[in-house]
């Protein structure tokens, strides 16, 4: 599913490269606890978390996760945005709980990782 898709579906607000738009995406990963995250060992991974900082893109970042919506209405800031474009990771920010939003994108077709 292309990232624009998941947009839509989530009603979500966009930060960052929009031509990432296009980039394809098969899994999903939800999660508060960073050290979780760090486990995923998977490509084409979505990443829905309410840990709205920079730490959540640090850990991003290091596991090579370049889509992360931040669920709960969660706002990104100045400097999440800064540190996203210079790692090339998409920011995207959702009202929706993290079991909607979850939920939401399961129902269309996105694989869970576990």
């Amino acid at each position: 599913m292309k990232i624009r898709e998941v947009v839509a579906l989530l009603d979500a607000k966009v930060f960052g490269n929009e031509q990432m738009l296009e980039n394809e995406v098969e899994f999903a990963f939800s999660s508060d606890l960073m050290s979780d995250v760090l486990t995923v060992k998977t490509q084409n991974v979505l990443l829905l978390t309410g840990l709205a900082n920079i730490q959540s893109l640090r850990t991003a970042e290091m596991s090579d996760v370049i889509n992360v919506i931040y669920v709960r209405g969660k706002r990104i800031t100045d400097d999440m945005k800064e540190l996203a474009e210079e790692n090339g990771i998409l920011l995207m920010e959702c009202n929706y709980s993290m079991f909607r939003a979850s939920g939401i994108l399961y129902k269309a077709g996105i694989k869970p990782i576990y």
